[in-house]
C-alpha cells in the first residue's frame, strides 16, 4: 500500500507519517516507486517472468495532471495484489488521438518490458489496442488491464471510436471527445439503438 493508505490505516495525518518518511523514522519499511512511496517490502517478481513489469498511467491534458498520481496508486495496488513487482513507471500527458506520444512509444519498443499494466484501454490506445495488443503477444509480452469494464457493447465501442475519429478532424482534439460523449449518451441512456 502507498503511504497515504497506511497513515490513514494507522489513524496518523498524512502529512506527520511524510515527515517520518524523510527523517528515515517510520517504523515499517518503504521504497519509492516512482513518485510514490509504498509501505512494506518490493514483491519478488514470478520465477517465470524474466522482463520488466511496468506501469504506465496517462492523462489527456495538463490540467488533468493530478490524476497521474491517482492513477499510478490504483494500478500499482492492484499489481501488487497480482504478485507482480513493478520495475518502473511511466507517466505521460498526451492524446490517445494524435499518437505522438514518445514515452508510450519508447515502452513499446523497449525489448526488456514483458508486461504493461495500465488502468483503462483506453488509457494505453484509444485505437487499434487490440492489433497492437495482438503485436506485443506475437513477442511474449502482455498487456494487463486492471478495469477491462469501459463499455460492454463492442458496438457502442466501435462507434464511439468512428465518431470521435471524424470530429477530431471536424472540430479539433479538444473537442472531439465532447462532441461525441453527448449523442452517445443522449442514445444509451433512452435505450434505443446504436
Amino acid at each position: 500500500m502507498n503511504l497515504k493508505e497506511w497513515a490513514a490505516s494507522q489513524g496518523i495525518a498524512y502529512v506527520a507519517a511524510r515527515r517520518q518518511y524523510a527523517a528515515g523514522t517510520l517504523p515499517v519499511p518503504t521504497y519509492r516507486l516512482g513518485r510514490l512511496i509504498m509501505v512494506g517490502d518490493p514483491l519478488a517478481a514470478a520465477p517465470t517472468d524474466t522482463g520488466q513489469v511496468v506501469v504506465y498511467a496517462r492523462v489527456s491534458s495538463a490540467d488533468q495532471e493530478a490524476d497521474l498520481d491517482r492513477q499510478v496508486a490504483r494500478v500499482t495496488v492492484w499489481a501488487t495484489g497480482q504478485r507482480l513487482s513493478v520495475s518502473r513507471v511511466v507517466t505521460e500527458v498526451g492524446s490517445a488521438v494524435d499518437g505522438h506520444r514518445t514515452k508510450f512509444l519508447a515502452l513499446l519498443r523497449d525489448p526488456t518490458v514483458s508486461t504493461i499494466v495500465v488502468e483503462h484501454r483506453d488509457r494505453f490506445a484509444r485505437f487499434g489496442a487490440g492489433c497492437v495488443e495482438a503485436a506485443l503477444a506475437a513477442q511474449g509480452r502482455r498487456l494487463l488491464v486492471v478495469d477491462p469494464a469501459g463499455v460492454d457493447d463492442d458496438l457502442v465501442g466501435d462507434v464511439t471510436e468512428i465518431l470521435t475519429s471524424l470530429c477530431v478532424r471536424l472540430y479539433g482534439r479538444r473537442a472531439a471527445a465532447d462532441r461525441v460523449r453527448r449523442p452517445v449518451e443522449a442514445v444509451t441512456a433512452a435505450g434505443g439503438p446504436v
